[in-house]
């Protein structure tokens, strides 16, 4: 291993905030309704636009008749193609910073319809109601072309993408023959699978209200993960200066990757209010959520090849995921495979078939939550067939170093994870046969899986002001998406200041605050943390320099200090203190600021491979007269490094993992593919887990230390607690009933097919 110089500053020994279960900052806001999302701020005047939506899949407008709608008391204006202001005319005026290689849509460009429910019109009136009645009497005549919608249907006609999108990296060069291996294997499987579409459903659907001042510039709520993103699209696409737009978005009511990018309402509702020089809001309804960007259908073939003895000869991923026709929008789903396990001869492949669609959308661990169960299910098949702890199987191929890269990883405690995920569990030395274990008329099944996940960094910037009161404000443009962003970061700076949580307060959310990164990736406490731990850094220097100066001070001449109490303390002499506020006092100053930019240790990353690691822990119970399936328990074991805050990572896993249950078991996009059209497009039948499914949760923190990740030691959490899940639903079903169901959701109807096909 190379080693790494010790990063200055990592916090160290003790800690009196970080790593408190402290509860959510801004959960009383949230709780009494205070906290306002971006389509709840009342703006005197303000206007109501409803989005007409196209209803073919591809073709053009060939009329707009919007005498019916016009005559609705209430409405002011109809914009269609035909009547929109002129707009940016090159591709990269569309482009947003999570956009990938191909043209972007524009909606109300042209007559063009590229996929069902384009925007084709918005209606604006002085009431919602008037908006949304208008919207319905607009007549929209089409000559509708031939689509494409299946991706099963359309597998043999794709290709190869490039780096196409930020932060993707083609599957590595082959090592080794994994065909030949494969071939020659003792013992082998060789799988397909298959994975719905699924769309984003968080609880506050996309809304835009976009205030119109008489200067002509703009004041935005957007829901977004990224207030920068979003002004910086705006003005490329509207041609505005920078300093005529300013984002709010300080509170987002879930996003999962639906709001990484600027979605059409925001375009709309800007366009309106530029058009009409009043106020509008732009509110997609629940069907409207399934017009844009979705996790991708995908097909995978997993090969494994072994000797009798557990070790992998040979490792074949496959992939073919949909893009949208103008759009390369990529995942990284094959690349884990080459790295999570040790083999010599190892084939990855990955393409993308071009469907009449919506250019896909990041969602929640994205590529990672698609290959890596397939690879863990292929892992489950094969350890049976050798007759193997699936435990034992992944430990006797363990990755103690990155197999795709050579590169040692900055921390790796996934043994751990399967150590105590397996002890808090209950798992055997060895399984019962499948089908063997039965209560009443539900069989009952357990089953596990491993999960990885990258451990990035962005850089970012923060500012720290501290008052002469000792309160401590912190300020970076950064978003809290439902993670607990305000609270941690909260508790960084007060760790870093000695203060409590509750003495910081956190400003996010806003254009107009130092850069962040769009939230997104796992990222935020790597990136924005950092960020704030350097300007709090900078703040405890001055301070120190401060107390040190000041007249009778009894830290005169003190070389090293900490902060504890609200005090500046001699490190070697507790006794040899002074308040903060003493010291502003004595130096004569009302405030002290510092801002700080963070930016990833370059060396140490491209030294090592950084990721997030985990063991999921499943039981099911599946009916055997009527296949249904009820999840009994889960125990996720996740290593992380440091946990800032084990409540709120917690919940991260929480949610997580009842995402997972619901990719294993319920979430599918049902396109009807004569009409290139999504039918499920509403709650009541795009089914998604309610309390009732789900048990309770067992999360369990690996204590895991890493000092190249970042000066935090930090990792994120909000992917990998999703990974593993639907492997292990998939293999304690099998375990179960004896079942294999390798196309997800995994629904009652196959179940049961499965069932009767048994001998």
């Amino acid at each position: 291993m190379i080693p790494i110089p010790r990063m200055p500053g990592l916090l160290e020994g003790p800690t009196t905030q970080v790593g408190k279960p402290v509860s959510r900052v801004d959960g009383r806001l949230k709780v009494t309704g205070a906290a306002r999302y971006a389509g709840e701020h009342a703006i005197p005047g303000l206007l109501h636009g409803y989005v007409v939506s196209s209803a073919i899949a591809k073709g053009r407008v060939t009329r707009i008749d919007t005498g019916k709608a016009m005559a609705v008391p209430g409405v002011v204006h109809i914009l269609t193609h035909e009547n929109r202001p002129d707009l940016a005319w090159l591709d990269r005026k569309w482009k947003d910073q999570d956009a990938p290689k191909g043209s972007p849509l524009r909606p109300l460009y042209d007559a063009n319809v590229s996929h069902s429910l384009q925007p084709v019109a918005l209606v604006v009136a002085e009431s919602f109601e008037a908006a949304r009645l208008a919207a319905r009497l607009v007549e929209v005549a089409y000559e509708a072309e031939p689509h494409q919608t299946s991706l099963l249907m359309n597998r043999d006609i794709t290709f190869t993408p490039g780096k196409d999108k930020g932060g993707f990296e083609p599957p590595p060069a082959p090592r080794g023959d994994a065909d030949a291996a494969l071939a020659a294997a003792e013992v082998s499987v060789d799988l397909e699978f298959t994975q719905a579409a699924e769309y984003h459903n968080p609880i506050e659907m996309h809304a835009s209200t976009v205030e119109y001042h008489p200067d002509g510039s703009l004041t935005i709520h957007d829901k977004t993960q990224g207030v920068l993103n979003c002004q910086s699209w705006v003005c490329g696409v509207f041609n505005l200066p920078k300093s005529s737009v300013r984002v709010l978005s300080p509170f987002v009511g879930g996003a999962f990757g639906s709001g990484l990018r600027p979605q059409h309402q925001l375009f709309l509702a800007v366009l309106a209010a530029l058009a009409l020089k009043r106020s509008v809001r732009v509110e997609l309804s629940r069907p409207q959520m399934f017009s844009f960007g979705h996790r991708p259908e995908t097909w995978q073939r997993v090969a494994l090849g072994a000797s009798r003895d557990g070790t992998l000869t040979a490792l074949v991923h496959e992939a073919v995921q949909e893009s949208s026709q103008a759009e390369n929008y990529v995942e990284i789903v094959v690349n884990w495979s080459g790295q999570q396990y040790r083999c010599d001869n190892v084939r990855l492949d990955y393409r993308l078939s071009r469907l009449d669609v919506h250019t896909p959308l990041d969602q929640r661990a994205p590529g990672a939550a698609t290959g890596v169960p397939a690879l863990e299910v292929a892992m489950d098949e094969l350890a049976w067939k050798l007759g193997m702890d699936p435990i034992q199987l992944r430990l006797k191929n363990y990755a103690e170093a990155d197999p795709n890269t050579g590169k040692p990883f900055s921390s790796k405690e996934l043994r751990a994870c399967f150590r105590q995920g397996a002890e808090r569990f209950g798992w055997p030395d060895h399984l019962p046969p499948p089908r063997s274990m039965r209560d009443g008329r539900e069989l009952v099944g357990w089953g596990m899986a491993a999960g990885v996940w990258d451990a990035m960094q962005n850089p970012a910037s923060a500012k720290a002001t501290l008052g002469a009161n000792g309160k401590l404000s912190i300020a970076t443009a950064s978003s809290d998406i439902g993670t607990g962003t305000y609270t941690v970061l909260a508790q960084v700076a007060a760790e870093v200041l000695g203060l409590e949580t509750a003495d910081v307060a956190v400003e996010i959310g806003d254009s107009s605050l130092p850069q962040a990164p769009i939230q997104g990736g796992s990222w935020t406490v790597s990136s924005v943390g950092s960020a704030v731990k350097a300007a709090c850094d900078q703040l405890a220097k001055r301070l120190h320099a401060l107390a040190r100066d000041a007249e009778g001070s009894p830290l005169a001449g003190v070389g090293s200090v900490r902060f504890a109490d609200g005090h500046v303390v001699a490190q070697d002499d507790p006794s040899r203190r002074m308040p903060i506020q003493q010291v502003m006092r004595a130096a004569g100053l009302p405030v002290l600021e510092e801002k700080a930019l963070s930016v990833p240790y370059a060396l140490g990353r491209l030294r090592h491979t950084l990721g997030t690691h985990s063991a999921v822990f499943v039981e099911v119970r599946v009916d055997a007269e009527l296949g249904t399936v009820r999840v009994t328990r889960v125990v996720s074991a996740i290593a992380a490094g440091r946990i800032i805050n084990p409540k709120t990572a917690g919940s991260q896993i929480l949610g997580a993992v009842v995402w997972g249950v619901g990719m294993a078991l319920e979430e599918e996009a049902m396109t009807d593919h004569t009409l290139g059209r999504v039918m499920n497009h509403d709650l009541a039948e795009y089914h998604v887990p309610v309390s009732a499914d789900i048990p309770d949760i067992d999360v369990v923190f690996v204590e895991e230390h890493d000092e190249v990740v970042n000066a935090l030691g930090a990792k994120g959490v909000g992917e990998i607690g999703i990974v593993g899940v639907p492997a292990a639903i998939s293999n304690a079903i099998f375990h179960a009933t004896g079942v294999r169901v390798r196309d997800l959701p995994i629904t009652v109807d196959k179940i049961r097919a499965g069932l009767a096909a048994l001998p």
